[in-house]
């Protein structure tokens, strides 16, 4: 070997680990998650990250490895909100991960270059995040937590569980649009079930309460809890009230019921965190927003609290529980 030959290869040695160590950081991919969380640890949402996370581990993209995955709590206000989007879109994600509307809007607002996955949207359409559901048409796609059709469904299941009921509370977000539709929908099928329904705001503790006691005096009364950021940051609260004065209540997702709910009737938010992590991937491998349709939930789930049943004298009919995906006992 020649003298020249071999101080080449010696330098290329030496510089090998210098350019491997460049690749792999090249290598890493950025994903930035934003969820409205209003309590801290929500499973309501913290589950959702952890189906994002198991998702794209069985895709093989690696925290540490060849993944960083930024999380970002705010809590549900606008000012809040646009904090956490300047910051996460100052690190130069290649995809952002979305709770919901409540999150999606404000960032779509900002950016319409930055690929975005939203788990799980109220009314995608008429919120204004793609152009329709088989073509996005922008830098936003994913998978809707249902269409507003799903709201009257939880009127008429209070009904089934507790016939007697002749007045609803409706706790629901007037300043969101999802919140506005769900009501609504609910106020649209009211006549037909009988039942007079009264909205009740979340703008503070003080609103929510008294408006609970309100229905609470009335006789035969029961309680619709709708879906939103805002509403589940009361969840404690409305759970409580919703004891302390015996009101049958339907919650829009299983995470209240395992936390003493009554009923729930809503899509697998976690199951779809797990799909979601499938577009996400597409995405970090060159796919286009505007190329994946928004996909809608193929079923929902009814779940029972027996057990709450039971603590406020309520006999479900057999035919509700019958049709139940799961009793907790």
């Amino acid at each position: 070997m020649k003298r020249r030959d071999f101080i080449a290869g010696a330098t290329l040695a030496t510089m090998l680990p210098n350019i491997v160590r460049a690749q792999q950081a090249d290598a890493v991919r950025r994903v930035a998650m934003l969820v409205a969380e209003a309590t801290q640890d929500d499973p309501y949402y913290e589950k959702r990250i952890a189906g994002m996370k198991e998702g794209l581990r069985d895709l093989g993209w690696i925290e540490g490895q060849n993944l960083r995955f930024d999380i970002h709590r705010s809590p549900p206000k606008a000012a809040e909100i646009r904090k956490h989007i300047d910051a996460l879109l100052a690190a130069r994600p290649d995809v952002v991960v979305t709770s919901g509307g409540t999150t999606t809007v404000p960032l779509l607002q900002v950016t319409s270059t930055v690929p975005v996955v939203f788990i799980a949207a109220v009314d995608p359409v008429g919120a204004g995040l793609v152009e329709s559901l088989a073509h996005p048409g922008g830098n936003a796609t994913g998978f809707a937590q249902f269409d507003y059709s799903l709201s009257g469904k939880w009127l008429e299941i209070l009904k089934q569980a507790a016939p007697a009921i002749v007045r609803a509370g409706i706790v629901r977000d007037s300043a969101i649009t999802a919140g506005i539709g769900q009501f609504a929908v609910i106020q649209s099928v009211s006549g037909a079930l009988s039942i007079d329904v009264v909205p009740i705001g979340v703008p503070d503790e003080r609103a929510i309460e008294s408006g609970i006691e309100k229905i609470s005096r009335s006789e035969n009364g029961g309680l619709v809890i709708t879906s939103g950021a805002a509403v589940s940051g009361h969840r404690q609260l409305i759970l409580k009230l919703a004891a302390q004065h015996r009101l049958p209540t339907v919650y829009p997702n299983r995470t209240w019921v395992d936390l003493g709910g009554l009923i729930s009737y809503g899509p697998d938010l976690i199951g779809q965190s797990k799909l979601a992590a499938g577009y996400v991937d597409r995405l970090l491998k060159g796919g286009r927003p505007a190329d994946l349709p928004v996909q809608v939930p193929t079923r929902y789930e009814l779940v029972i609290n027996a057990k709450t049943a039971k603590g406020m004298g309520l006999t479900v009919p057999p035919a509700l529980l019958a049709r139940a995906d799961e009793v907790i006992e």
